[in-house]
Order: structure tokens, then sequence, then C-alpha cells
């Protein structure tokens, strides 16, 4: 069974930087995908991240692009998400997940219990 657990989340005021942590365990194959969600009050889930274990190809929402970074350290079966230039609309709870095979946009099967970012001055 696959079991994630977030880290990282806090209070930063707008343009500042924080970094999220998923810690991984339990995965039975080296091919699968990370991503990070987020869910605002009152918005639907979005994507905001995906990387692929296997190659490290990292896909981003539109909105976070050139601001967020994704990135692995496959000893410690971490997967970060780098966040700067923090603006209010960021703010929502994040969510790590994860699913056998390749970044897609559904059919992940197992999710963190999330870890809140807050952007406000």
């Amino acid at each position: 069974q696959v079991m994630l657990v977030e880290s990282g989340g806090g209070l930063v005021q707008p343009g500042g930087s924080l970094r999220l942590s998923c810690a991984a365990s339990g995965f039975t194959s080296d091919i699968y995908a990370i991503a990070w969600f987020r869910q605002a009050p009152g918005k639907e889930r979005e994507v905001v991240s995906c990387i692929n274990n296997i190659d490290g190809t990292t896909h981003y929402s539109r909105s976070v692009k050139g601001r967020f970074t994704a990135s692995r350290d496959d000893v410690k079966k971490t997967m970060y998400l780098q966040m700067t230039s923090l603006k209010p609309e960021d703010t929502a709870l994040y969510l790590c997940t994860a699913r056998y095979g390749y970044c897609d946009a559904v059919n992940y099967h197992s999710w963190g219990q999330g870890t809140q970012v807050t952007v406000s001055a």
C-alpha cells in the first residue's frame, strides 16, 4: 500500500517562498508519478504539478509554471515542490497524490492528508 506524508506548508507573505515535501513509501514499481493538487475553499481541486519518478520529467499548470519547481530525491523517496513568488491565490490545501505509470490528470490512487499553504500579508 502506497503511503504519502506531506509537510512544509505554512503562512507566508506575498512574494515569499515555501518548499513542500511528500515522503512516499510502499511502491512496488519504479514507474510511478507523484502529483501535487490543491484545493481552495469554494473552488474545484486542481492539479498543480506532477513528476515522473522514472526519469524526473515534470509538468506544471499554467497558473504556477515559472514559479513552482518539482524535484525528487531517489534515496529519500521524497518529492519536493519549491514554490516561489507566492500569491494570495495560491492559498489552498496542497495534497500529494500518486499513481503507477506516468503523469496524468486523473486516476490517482493514493493521497496524503494535505498541508495548508496560506499566502497573506
